[in-house]
């Protein structure tokens, strides 16, 4: 599973219905309304790397009020599930 972070621009008096849009799309797992330079970030899953294209500048980028994005591809994701996991390891219940 590919996991890429969207950082978007969008016109401040549509934040919340723009983010509803994105949220609804098949491959967004989560948008977060944010302060800062962005308005918005739009956790992105896919399958492959091609996938990222149909998704972000075909769909999010193409949302009304959308006014520009800025793209980050995770190389590995950390969490603490993961994190409790590992030091779990070789311990019995």
């Amino acid at each position: 599973m590919i996991t890429a972070i969207v950082l978007i621009k969008t016109s401040v008096d549509r934040i919340p219905e723009i983010a509803e849009q994105i949220a609804s799309l098949d491959s967004v797992s989560e948008v977060f309304s944010v302060t800062g330079t962005y308005d918005l970030i739009a956790m992105v899953r896919v399958r492959q790397h091609e996938d990222l294209a149909e998704v972000i500048p075909g769909r999010i980028s193409k949302i009304p009020g959308v006014l520009g994005t800025d793209t980050h591809v995770a190389f590995r994701t950390y969490s603490q599930h993961d994190l409790e996991a590992a030091f779990a390891i070789g311990l019995d219940s």
